[in-house]
């Protein structure tokens, strides 16, 4: 029985190592054909690169979750300036809005300004719950530059509006100054036209011969400076309307002046020009003129006598027209010294310039005097005030002496008066770098007092 089951075993263990056979012969078989004979080798990983690839896994990752995060971030802080920008337009709206008062616009500000603020307490409360990487950071960078240029375009609106606001203020001011100027200088017109007709008579009805002081000097002499400036003024209105070159004219007068950079101060030299020949012979009771009446009285009579004389004349002259004394007394001391100053200040080439021809010279030294001449008009009340003053100098009891400053003289407080502040206060003036110029007005000694002369003050080397 035990030889009847072995044959049975091994039957079977030889059909089954048969099998086995014929399947490694099978795939054996299938590799030569796909492999052309070779034999496959399969090389499993090791656990080391394994772990490798794993840790570049996770740094990449890593990598893109900071990325990502830092781009959430200022995403984060552009939306955080883009607010700042709206809360500042905002806020600049709501000031202007207070003047004039607009309470709409005032509750549209402060409604922009509620709002960006919830938005960043929005922001605020998703930073602390770590719900940042919910944000889209390409559209929170759109929307976030989209509100800052909206915030920037509306702080320029307001900005203009503000700028357009001011500019019409100013516009108002300005107009409202005009009205005010043209009102002043009606007024200045009126109360001069006073002055040269019977105001000069009331301003100085109170003085009396032994009692006249400095300041009643120069009292008269700001009354007659006021005339020179004025035929001044009216001097130069005629050189433009002949078309001169108001440059050339002061070269003439002022050869070492250069006003080309300063053409407001022009008439400075004007100014200068009128009084140094107005003032010539201020000192001599004859004006330096051939004048005999007030030399001969000085020298003939006492001195209470010659002071008397001239203050009799200074109170007969204040009030009268100049011109109509002239065509009543053609023969008088006044209406010699108009004749005289007339030909030395007004030179022939300058009349024919003025008015195309010599008629006004040939009237003046034949005695006349022309009516309706505005220039002649000017010219005769600026003599008459510095006769007045003259014969006003003549009456006192101190000594009236006239002075003028030296071109390149340092500048002296006790003597001299800018005409120009502008020229004081700059630095080459503090430094000391400034000299005399020119005088324009000249000072007078009035016994131990003294009446400042008025110059032109000018830097160093110019």
């Amino acid at each position: 029985m035990a030889d009847d089951a072995a044959p049975a075993f091994k039957s079977k263990g030889s059909r089954f190592s048969r099998t086995i056979h014929r399947v490694m012969n099978f795939r054996s078989s299938s590799k030569e054909k796909s492999g052309g004979g070779k034999i496959g080798i399969c090389i499993l990983p090791s656990s080391h690169d394994k772990s490798l690839r794993e840790e570049t896994f996770r740094d990449k990752m890593d990598g893109d979750l900071k990325a990502n995060l830092r781009t959430v971030l200022e995403a984060v802080v552009a939306r955080l300036f883009a607010s700042a920008s709206a809360i500042k337009a905002a806020y600049a709206e709501l000031q202007i809005a207070q003047y004039p008062y607009d309470i709409d616009a005032i509750q549209t500000s402060d409604q922009a300004v509620v709002d960006e603020l919830l938005a960043i307490s929005e922001l605020k409360r998703k930073f602390l719950r770590r719900e940042l990487l919910d944000i889209s950071p390409q559209v929170t960078f759109m929307l976030a530059e989209i509100q800052e240029q909206q915030s920037l375009l509306k702080t320029y609106e307001i900005t203009f509006k503000k700028l357009e606001a001011n500019s019409e203020a100013k516009d108002s001011e300005i107009s409202t100054l005009r009205d005010r100027l043209s009102q002043s200088i009606s007024e200045n017109k009126a109360i001069e036209k006073r002055l040269n007709t019977s105001g000069s008579q009331s301003l100085f009805d109170n003085f009396r011969i032994g009692a006249l002081g400095p300041h009643h000097f120069v009292q008269v002499l700001h009354f007659a400076l006021r005339s020179v400036r004025s035929f001044a003024r009216t001097m130069v209105k005629e050189m433009e309307a002949a078309k001169w070159d108001l440059h050339e004219a002061l070269k003439f007068i002022e050869p070492d002046m250069d006003f080309s950079s300063r053409p407001g101060h022009r008439v400075f030299g004007f100014e200068a020009y009128v009084c140094k020949s107005i003032f010539e012979g201020f000192d001599f009771p004859n004006f330096m003129l051939p004048i005999t009446e007030y030399s001969s009285k000085k020298q003939g009579q006492g001195q209470a006598q010659a002071q008397q004389h001239f203050f009799d004349q200074f109170k007969r002259l204040k009030s009268l027209n100049p011109k109509q004394f002239i065509l009543q007394s053609p023969q008088s001391s006044f209406a010699k010294f108009t004749r005289a100053k007339y030909l030395v200040l007004v030179h022939a080439k300058m009349e024919c310039s003025f008015f195309g021809n010599l008629s006004l010279r040939k009237v003046v030294t034949g005695g006349g005097c022309p009516q309706e001449l505005a220039f002649f008009t000017a010219f005769a009340e600026m003599c008459k005030r510095i006769w007045v003053l003259h014969c006003l100098a003549f009456s006192m009891d101190e000594e009236v002496s006239i002075f003028q400053a030296k071109r390149g003289s340092r500048f002296s407080e006790v003597f001299m008066e800018s005409v120009t502040e502008d020229v004081l206060s700059s630095e080459d003036a503090g430094n000391g770098d400034t000299r005399v110029g020119f005088t324009v007005v000249p000072g007078f000694k009035v016994g131990r007092n003294v009446v400042q002369c008025q110059v032109y003050l000018s830097p160093v080397g110019s």
